[in-house]
């Protein structure tokens, strides 16, 4: 994703390196992690790539219980601030941790992080630059907390559907369509999909402005005068 020159990642799928390939990305500034289930965590050692090819280090943002994680699985990536990057031998990244619902900026690109409900391990959402973007990781519910910090209509909504009805740890899709209602954002991103949700029938009960994602798939939009893009 990209907002105002910013260029970052939601969490490392282990399919990394060949997403990475598909939408030739050559340049990451920061990775922001939701939580440290496999799927979304254990393809990390493909940012190394990246690393090779920008000579530097990458940002790693993520909850401390969740960064304290990472470094125990994965010491020999975390580089510290006075540190050489050796991409060579290894993935460099600079580790930083944030206080959920408190503010932060990396470069111009606001930051709110909020911690999500309901899933089996802790699991973060993030607010980029006041709601312009709103990504939602597994979860069953948002705190009410977190609307708060939406203060404008979203350009990009994103949310995980696991199955179509939901599970204990995740919403189903009429969970989702009702925080998409709720937020009313320009354009609403089904992502996540599992072998149970039919791409077809999903599409088929969203509304208009709400849409399932797909590899590959792209969205962009005008982000404070200058072009944005996710996927």
């Amino acid at each position: 994703m990209e907002i105002g020159g910013v260029k970052f990642l939601i969490d490392t799928s282990p399919d990394l390196r060949m997403q990475l390939i598909l939408s030739d990305i050559r340049d990451i500034d920061a990775v922001f992690y939701t939580h440290t289930h496999a799927d979304h965590l254990h393809g990390i050692d493909d940012l190394r790539e990246i690393n090779r090819i920008t000579g530097r280090a990458i940002e790693l943002f993520a909850s401390p219980d969740n960064l304290n994680i990472i470094r125990t699985r994965f010491p020999y990536l975390i580089a510290e601030r006075k540190e050489d990057v050796e991409p060579v031998y290894r993935a460099a990244l600079h580790p930083n941790s944030f206080e959920y619902e408190k503010s932060f900026y990396f470069r111009n690109l606001k930051v709110t992080p909020i911690k999500l409900q309901g899933h089996n391990v802790e699991c973060s959402g993030y607010i980029f630059n006041d709601g312009e973007v709103v990504h939602i990781s597994d979860f069953r519910d948002i705190p009410e907390s977190a609307f708060e910090f939406i203060t404008r209509r979203p350009e990009v909504l994103i949310m995980p559907l696991t199955t179509p009805e939901g599970t204990r740890f995740h919403a189903g899709l009429p969970t989702l369509l009702e925080y998409a209602a709720r937020l009313k954002a320009k354009k609403t991103i089904i992502t996540h999909m599992a072998v149970e949700c039919d791409y077809a029938a999903i599409q088929a009960q969203c509304p208009p402005g709400v849409e399932a994602a797909y590899d590959g798939w792209e969205a962009v939009w005008e982000s404070a005068g200058a072009q944005a893009e996710g996927f």
